[in-house]
């Protein structure tokens, strides 16, 4: 599997969510709605999810093992940043 292109739509307001991303996989499949999102930790990706009668938010589609997720955060994250306006900041 190919990550053959990664569209990020930043998100204007302040929150933990940053941007949705859709990525195409082999120029064939496309994701939408992967959601970045500021954790403790950093900056990690949610997959979409729907949520169920019973209140639980569940994947619609996600990575079957760890090493394709990380696969697919790493490649998001990078163009994520790409992204992302350098900002300059000023002492006062």
């Amino acid at each position: 599997m190919t990550i053959t292109d990664v569209r990020v739509r930043k998100i204007a307001k302040e929150g933990k969510m940053k941007a949705i991303v859709s990525v195409t996989l082999d120029n064939e499949f496309v994701v939408h709605d992967i959601k970045v999102i500021e954790g403790e930790k950093g900056l990690f990706i949610a997959m979409p999810s729907r949520k169920t009668a019973d209140g639980e938010y569940r994947d619609i589609a996600h990575p079957i093992n760890s090493e394709t997720r990380q696969q697919m955060q790493d490649v998001i994250l990078r163009e994520y940043e790409k992204a992302i306006p350098t900002e300059e900041y000023t002492e006062s």
